[in-house]
């Protein structure tokens, strides 16, 4: 199951704070990658503007010697030989009831237990950041609320959407199946919705079958089974859910489709990486609103940044907290725009920079198998793409690798130095 459950769920307020004297966020970081994507997730989760600040977790101890407490404290202990130390430290100079973030390098269970239920912290996310995942699990904590834990947990969605024909969304869309389900090794489905024209199974030398078409004519009789029967399977966990129907077949697709498919395959799969284009077809755009996280793909031209700015504005989803990731594709591609010239004219960064890459990846169609494979200029911007939209908060490291990064084999479980809320 994904490891993201515990922040899916709705949220309740909860009571402010009466005093009026302390900020409502501080936060300590260690590089400029961090306190970027700390800026991005957390911008529109508070009114006033963001006090981040250079520095570990004994430069935050040293400067809350001398100030008021904030109401919310993210640290980062990156570089810390005792980290579990340092933030008793910390704690006998804060006052108890701080809402504190932990930011840090470490990617084990065992040590998000020992910040969290051990010391009281309300949570830890470990390195590299990405808005998006600061967004989904500390959102909640700066707006002075507590997320809930949903009783059914559920795979993570993402949409990968060409702003325009032919800039590469359905070829990164395979790469990031490819990526989940045969690198990660984790239940993955790749969903292709254009059961006229899609070529999701094309790239990966697959011949779909009708399942599609009949799971959305009749979503009443969708279940994680059947949905699983339906696609094909292109490596172990990787399953691709598709069709190739005739072009004069009309697609009849039922009111509520969308959902019931989504659902099914939350309920079976890790991840459902959908690859969904743009057009006025109402299962598109039920698609697009009922993912986690949407992808734009688009490409160094003029008309590339005109609809990647007409997409942006589209409203997000009932699930969807941070705006789109914006892939730019093909940099470098002959008479195109420059990174910069782009980025001015959409008024923002981009996400991920792929460049422009023709021969091995029209090769790798050709063979029916992914880019990444062969190509590292390809798959190190599909790795990039993945780290900013999976959102999964830990992963298991081996057995003493907690008493590794502490320097400790005691546990100090229910000591509690900081008071968790709610």
């Amino acid at each position: 199951m994904p490891d993201d459950g515990p922040h899916r769920g709705a949220i309740t307020p909860e009571l402010p704070d009466g005093r009026h004297d302390r900020p409502s966020l501080v936060a300590f970081v260690t590089d400029a990658k961090t306190e970027e994507a700390l800026h991005d997730g957390l911008i529109d989760a508070l009114p006033e503007e963001l006090d981040i600040r250079r520095g570990g977790i004994r430069v935050a101890i040293a400067a809350l010697q001398k100030q008021a407490t904030p109401k919310v404290l993210v640290v980062d202990i990156s570089g810390e030989e005792q980290p579990l130390s340092a933030l008793a430290e910390l704690s006998n100079v804060v006052e108890p009831d701080v809402c504190v973030l932990v930011i840090g390098e470490i990617e084990s269970l065992d040590f998000y237990r020992e910040v969290t239920r051990g010391l009281g912290a309300a949570d830890y996310l470990p390195k590299p950041l990405a808005r998006d995942k600061v967004a989904r699990h500390f959102g909640a904590f700066v707006r002075g609320q507590t997320p809930i834990v949903e009783a059914v947990q559920g795979g993570r969605t993402i949409s990968v959407t060409g702003v325009r024909g032919g800039v590469g969304a359905t070829t990164l869309s395979v790469n990031l199946g490819w990526n989940f389900g045969v690198w990660l090794r984790r239940h993955t489905v790749l969903l292709d919705p254009d059961i006229h024209l899609g070529a999701a199974a094309f790239l990966l030398n697959l011949q779909p079958g009708p399942g599609l078409r009949m799971a959305l004519e009749a979503p009443e009789r969708i279940d994680a089974l059947l949905a699983e029967r339906a696609a094909q399977p292109a490596a172990d966990r990787l399953h691709v859910l598709a069709g190739e129907e005739k072009l004069g077949v009309e697609a009849a697709h039922a009111p509520g489709a969308a959902a019931h498919l989504m659902d099914a395959l939350r309920r079976r799969y890790n991840f459902i990486i959908a690859d969904v284009p743009f057009a006025p077809v109402p299962l598109y755009r039920d698609l697009l609103d009922l993912v986690d996280h949407r992808v734009l793909v688009m490409e160094p031209t003029l008309a590339a940044v005109r609809d990647t700015v007409r997409l942006l504005a589209l409203p997000k989803g009932p699930g969807q907290e941070q705006r789109a990731t914006v892939v730019l594709n093909r940099l470098g591609l002959p008479g195109g725009l420059t990174r910069r010239q782009v980025e001015d004219a959409l008024k923002m960064k981009v996400d991920v920079v792929i460049p422009d890459l023709p021969r091995q990846v029209g090769n790798a169609a050709t063979l029916g198998e992914p880019a990444m494979t062969t190509s590292s200029g390809f798959r190190g911007g599909v790795l990039e793409v993945a780290r900013q939209v999976a959102s999964v908060r830990m992963l298991d490291s081996a057995p003493g690798a907690l008493d590794r990064a502490t320097g400790t084999g005691k546990r100090r479980w229910g000591l509690g130095w900081f008071r968790r809320k709610g």
